[in-house]
């Protein structure tokens, strides 16, 4: 009856054993997609807020990519720190100097919020058709740019995208002149709600 016992007991840890092996690379898909999606959110959720303490204000404000949030950040349309500040000198090319600034809408530079890359991203890859983008008292986006801005978030550590053949679930911001801010994927087709 012992080594009956210890024969089941071996043979649930067997199966224990091979069920955790075959789920472990789906799960490391998972963790890698969440991260895409939490840099994605947190984008979108700044685009968002820059909208609208541009209309709340009646204002221009300025939501920035930066390589680093420290005094020394330069704009990157490769970064994935963000920066939200009011535009007093309505010059969408000037860079927020003093990144690392606590937030204080009556104090240059102004700064309204900000986000660091590491914040729950990991690994997250951004690429950015304008680093620099600033909303009117409408939420329209001045200077009105030719077309689309879109800022796209992989994750290089996870392979390639859906889209190209990988994958990962990588994701899309795309913000139209007018201020329309959507989240999309890029693997699905344009007239799918998901697409873009």
């Amino acid at each position: 009856r012992t080594s009956l016992s210890i024969m089941m007991f071996a043979v649930v840890m067997a199966i224990i054993s091979m069920l955790t092996l075959m789920s472990a690379p789906a799960f490391q898909t998972w963790i890698l997609n969440s991260r895409i999606r939490s840099t994605a959110e947190s984008m979108l959720s700044g685009l968002q807020q820059a909208k609208s303490e541009a209309v709340a204000r009646n204002a221009r404000v300025r939501f920035q990519l930066t390589d680093t949030l420290d005094n020394a950040c330069v704009l990157s349309p490769a970064g994935a720190n963000w920066v939200i500040n009011l535009d007093p000198n309505a010059d969408p090319n000037e860079v927020v100097s003093l990144c690392g600034s606590a937030p204080n809408d009556a104090v240059a530079p102004f700064i309204l919020q900000s986000r660091p890359a590491a914040a729950g991203s990991g690994n997250t890859q951004v690429a950015a058709s304008a680093a620099t983008l600033v909303f009117n008292g409408v939420g329209r986006l001045v200077p009105v740019p030719a077309g689309n801005i879109t800022i796209d978030i992989t994750n290089p550590a996870g392979g390639n995208c859906i889209a190209g053949g990988g994958e990962m679930t990588c994701l899309r911001i795309v913000i139209s002149a007018v201020g329309q801010v959507p989240m999309c994927n890029p693997a699905f087709p344009a007239g799918d709600p998901q697409g873009c």
